[in-house]
């Protein structure tokens, strides 16, 4: 990019505890350049990804991380848009029968694996029954598969060995059938848990797949140097083209680096080594955005923001199971967990903290552009210290006298956004105290359900609220499920239950502002904000669009 456009304040700050290790960033760059015949002629994608991958079987694609990577190698039977709408992708065509139960597919006949050397140089078409297989390996207990949740309503077998109802009546049509209706069915099929994979490249493989994935996407495996770079390369024999007729993808080549310190990223990225990176880190947003969360005006013109709302929710989730938490636990009164609810100012803590980076979450736990979202504003809590005074007075703690000390979990991460929330309820009477944690601590604190009070969030597995609504669904008690605060109660499974059925849009997004409402009531978590899509890119690239499940999707990307 020529001169660096990162403040001196900045860079001086950072730029000699990464000096060497820019260096040695930079040479990665380049050595994973050499795989190519001429760098000049090539259009190679670079981005980093700091949480790392621990392995490319989309059998795997638990996080962020494993999905953008997966999502550039496989193909499932079908696809979501920017908008989140369900359309083809192996499968051309689909059927569902009027009861919601049979599945009916018909796919494409020009979708090939990734040429391999076990398909002795010939082409190897998809058929159905590689779907049969593919599915059947993501349920079977031995891979583990932890997306074989996405198949628990398909209809099995009652003999001892059950089996799924998976079908292939031919080679360009296959079959599922459900034990009951479910409208967002479709939507679990988007995910990477349920791309295509070659049964003979698995069975040669076996658990190093991980490392030698064979699909049908835009571009293929060429080299993983773990926890260094992963080149994948343009596939020539992709299916999908463009409006104009041009197959896709535009680019030759992705590359992914894996540098963890953010700022070093950060720096790479505006000296021009990085083409795109997702997010900004709280050490340098002040010198990007403005307050109200735009470029700042020195960067207008050398970078792209890119953004939009992001289907994920962050909250803060208190234990409610009785049985778990302690007799004294204050936190199993309702007034008190409504009490802190209305204590603190979310706007404020958005403005000043993220630089408007995301909503103010001022309604419910199903985030704005979901059918559901109460977009009204008649449940949730906006900021009312004299309402949270009262509810505290009422639970029997006036002024917080007699109220014990609460610790809130958390990680480095947010502490900043923590420790606001415990600077206005301690203004109220409350003694909040925030227990710092490592991410991996926490997580394993919180899965069993050893956190009274904690930080969370909930990125949409696919667009559909139920999604959400399943954190308190109490058959979802965790270790076994998400439900991490335990919350039951009767009226709401009945109304999950009905959702779950339900086939008519409008009466499910009614049943999901039902119990959202009354989620809200009961509080077993104070909703934060609902997150905000945050992009950035270099000015020579076109075509990367944005969604609000920050899906990474680099075959319409071109490199100018």
């Amino acid at each position: 990019m020529g001169k660096s456009i990162i403040s001196n304040n900045l860079f001086t700050k950072i730029k000699g505890q990464i000096y060497l290790l820019s260096i040695f960033i930079l040479s990665i760059l380049i050595s994973s350049c050499s795989k190519y015949d001429s760098i000049d002629d090539k259009k190679v994608f670079f981005y980093n990804e700091s949480a790392n991958i621990s392995s490319l079987d989309p059998a795997f694609a638990k996080d962020q991380a494993m999905i953008w990577a997966n999502l550039q190698i496989f193909n499932g039977l079908v696809q979501l848009d920017s908008l989140l709408d369900v359309q083809p992708s192996i499968a051309k065509t689909w059927e569902v029968s009027e009861d919601g139960l049979t599945y009916t597919f018909l796919l494409r006949d020009d979708v090939y694996f990734h040429n391999h050397e076990l398909f002795k140089g010939k082409k190897r078409k998809v058929i159905a029954s590689d779907f049969v297989y593919s599915f059947n390996r993501i349920i079977d207990e031995k891979l583990a598969s932890p997306g074989s949740w996405i198949f628990n309503l398909v209809r099995t077998s009652s003999d001892k060995r059950k089996t799924y109802s998976f079908s292939a009546p031919n080679d360009s049509t296959f079959q599922i059938v459900l034990k009951q209706a479910f409208s967002p069915f479709l939507g679990l099929l988007t995910m990477p848990y349920a791309s295509v994979v070659p049964r003979e490249i698995i069975e040669n493989y076996g658990e190093d797949f991980r490392k030698n994935p064979v699909g049908t996407g835009p571009f293929y495996f060429k080299m993983w140097k773990e926890g260094v770079k992963l080149v994948l390369l343009k596939n020539e024999d992709y299916f999908e083209k463009d409006d104009k007729g041009t197959r896709l993808p535009y680019l030759d080549a992705v590359n992914i680096s894996f540098i963890i310190d953010k700022q070093s990223v950060f720096l790479e990225f505006v000296k021009g080594n990085i083409d795109f990176i997702s997010g900004i880190d709280a050490n340098y947003k002040d010198e990007v955005l403005t307050r109200n969360g735009e470029l700042q005006e020195k960067y207008k013109d050398k970078i792209n923001l890119i953004t939009q709302p992001y289907l994920n929710t962050e909250y803060l989730g208190f234990m409610v199971d009785k049985e778990l938490s302690p007799k004294d636990n204050p936190l199993l009164n309702k007034k008190i967990r409504q009490a802190i609810n209305y204590g603190f100012d979310r706007k404020k803590m958005i403005k000043y903290l993220r630089n408007n980076i995301g909503m103010a979450a001022e309604n419910g736990i199903i985030p704005k552009g979901l059918a559901g979202f109460d977009t009204n504003n008649t449940y949730g809590y906006t900021y009312n210290p004299q309402k949270a005074k009262e509810l505290l007075a009422e639970a029997g703690y006036k002024n917080g006298v007699g109220l014990p000390p609460i610790s809130l979990q958390t990680t480095s991460t947010y502490l900043d956004l923590c420790k606001y929330i415990q600077q206005q309820l301690n203004l109220l009477g409350f003694d909040i105290k925030v227990d710092v944690n490592p991410p991996g601590a926490l997580r394993e604190q919180i899965a069993q359900s050893k956190s009274m009070w904690f930080r969370g969030s909930w990125i949409a597995d696919y667009p559909d609220a139920e999604n959400y609504l399943s954190l308190f669904y109490s058959p979802n008690y965790c270790p076994k499920g998400p439900n991490y605060t335990h919350f039951s109660n009767k009226t709401y499974d009945k109304l999950y239950e009905r959702a779950q059925k339900e086939t008519s849009i409008q009466k499910r997004a009614d049943l999901y502002t039902q119990m959202d409402k009354l989620i809200m009531e009961e509080a077993p978590i104070v909703v934060l904000y609902y997150d905000q899509v945050l992009r950035f890119a270099q000015k020579n690239i076109e075509g990367l669009s944005s969604n609000p499940m920050n899906l990474l999707i680099l075959k319409h990307v071109r490199k100018n």
